[in-house]
């Protein structure tokens, strides 16, 4: 089958932000009193938006982060991001192709619209993506795993969903695509295979991809 549209996720897909962030997340979530270790950043938190942090927090102690949390913590990201951030290795071959052969693609990503643009500015990857194939969990009521963002992707792109294919490497963002009635290829580098239940093909090198879209 060949795709009318593929949506990838960004952090960890696009942009190897995944280690960073998680690292920041469980250390900055330790000096507030709640210990988390990175392991449990990855399991708990990653492929979702700030909001999950904020409920699982609060329904575990019964306290709420603080106002500033957002703020001071995507700050901690972006300076991280600035030294640190490298695009996924093969993702640009990958873009390359989907460019050559004129395969429409997007990003659909649980990060705010400016943690997007941040991490493409800072790996070249804003080179591939202008405003209109960027979509954050920002333009919708309900992030990952509910599938409102990728529908929202595709009507923006003016696909159907059967038509979408979606590449993933979090458990949160497989169940998102495939309540959105889409296919999806689950990236196994960070997460292990028997968390990406739901996806239809796994692969763990991004040198794979490109056959599995066809």
């Amino acid at each position: 089958m060949r795709y009318d549209l593929v949506i990838f996720d960004n952090d960890g897909v696009l942009v190897d932000s995944e280690p960073i962030s998680n690292r920041l997340l469980a250390e900055y979530l330790t000096e507030l009193g709640h210990p988390t270790s990175y392991e449990d950043s990855i399991r708990d938190y990653m492929g979702s938006a700030m909001h999950r942090v904020h409920d699982l927090v609060l329904e575990r102690t019964g306290k709420r982060l603080p106002d500033d949390f957002d703020d001071v913590f995507h700050a901690r990201v972006f300076a991280a991001f600035e030294r640190e951030l490298k695009p996924v290795p093969g993702i640009t071959g990958v873009l390359e192709k989907l460019a050559a052969d004129a395969t429409p693609y997007c990003v659909a990503s649980s990060g705010s619209h400016e943690r997007i643009r941040v991490g493409h500015r800072t790996t070249g990857l804003d080179r591939w993506f202008d405003d209109a194939r960027i979509f954050s969990s920002q333009d919708v009521g309900r992030g990952k795993p509910a599938p409102d963002l990728f529908l929202h992707a595709a009507r923006r792109m003016g696909v159907e969903p059967a038509r979408c294919v979606v590449v993933e490497d979090s458990p949160l963002g497989v169940r998102a695509a495939v309540a959105a009635g889409m296919d999806v290829l689950g990236f196994t580098a960070m997460t292990p295979a028997e968390r990406l239940t739901g996806a239809g093909q796994l692969f763990s090198s991004m040198e794979e991809l490109p056959d599995l879209l066809i």
